[in-house]
């Protein structure tokens, strides 16, 4: 979510919720509401059967019309998020607008409760809000447990390393390294204008976080691989849920990690070694 950052460079890439005006020091996360600022998640239908399905909503104004301008953000007006309650199932998808302020997508949905995230920017507003609503997929309903906190993630021949730690209302570095049949990969493709795009959500009440990558293609700076970093804030201690998409050799892929908060060091008399797990990876790696 790279445009955000300019304006959220104060916060650390925290956006509260997302109404432009969110606290600095307490990132709160987004699409815990229907609702924000007088825009509302406006379904065709929030009870479905099971299978791949054509989607269809609006975002409504604080006028009650349909919205049919907005700022895009990563080359696109709207970025559309579908995750079962259990975790299961994420899909990041890119639906289409009609001129009336329709939005059209598909999406692949299994028996269970479901939310939905549409992250966006409408035009004339101070800035993304990221409005969530919740679907019944009819069938039976056989609920996945919470992957194991692990630092790697396997995607096929790929593997998904993950440095650093996520910290309770304090922004910290992640660094995801992307390798291939245990080769470094140091040519990913541009995607939606970044090397990699991660969400965040809170396990328990799938609190959405934004995370920003450092950095962007053709900045002079930025290398395509195998490190990614972004600069994430938890908004509390936690369980979180990371989904990092990325693309290599023409196709999306997404790599997804358990992750647990790790408590801050705002002491110089914390253990040396504690300190040094938290912040030893931030040093070479920030570039704001």
């Amino acid at each position: 979510m790279r445009n955000h950052a300019a304006h959220d460079q104060a916060d650390h890439g925290a956006h509260g919720a997302h109404s432009g005006h969110g606290g600095h020091n307490g990132a709160q996360p987004g699409g815990l509401s229907v609702s924000v600022d007088g825009y509302t998640l406006d379904l065709d239908s929030t009870i479905r059967t099971a299978g791949v399905q054509p989607v269809s909503f609006r975002v409504i104004g604080p006028d009650g019309r349909a919205v049919t301008e907005f700022v895009p953000e990563h080359e696109k007006e709207l970025h559309f998020i579908a995750v079962r309650r259990d975790t299961a199932g994420f899909q990041h998808v890119h639906p289409v607008r009609d001129e009336k302020g329709t939005w059209s997508t598909e999406l692949a949905l299994e028996p269970g409760d479901w939310r939905l995230f549409a992250d966006i920017h409408p035009a004339g507003h101070d800035g993304t809000m990221t409005l969530g609503i919740d679907v019944a997929v009819a069938g039976a309903y056989e609920p996945r447990p919470l992957p194991e906190a692990t630092g790697t993630a396997r995607i096929g021949e790929y593997t998904v390393a993950l440095d650093g730690e996520l910290l309770p209302g304090e922004a910290s570095e992640l660094v995801l390294s992307v390798s291939r049949d245990g080769r470094p990969v140091t040519d990913l493709q541009p995607y939606l204008a970044a090397y990699g795009h991660l969400v965040a959500l809170r396990v328990g009440d799938l609190g959405y976080l934004h995370v920003h990558p450092e950095g962007e293609p053709g900045d002079g700076t930025t290398a395509p691989g195998p490190e990614i970093a972004f600069m994430a804030v938890a908004p509390t201690a936690g369980t979180y849920r990371l989904f990092l998409d990325f693309q290599h050799d023409g196709v999306v892929r997404t790599a997804e990690f358990t992750v647990r908060t790790a408590a801050a060091t705002p002491h110089a008399d914390a253990a040396p070694e504690h300190g040094s797990h938290h912040h030893g990876p931030h040093a070479h790696h920030a570039h704001h």
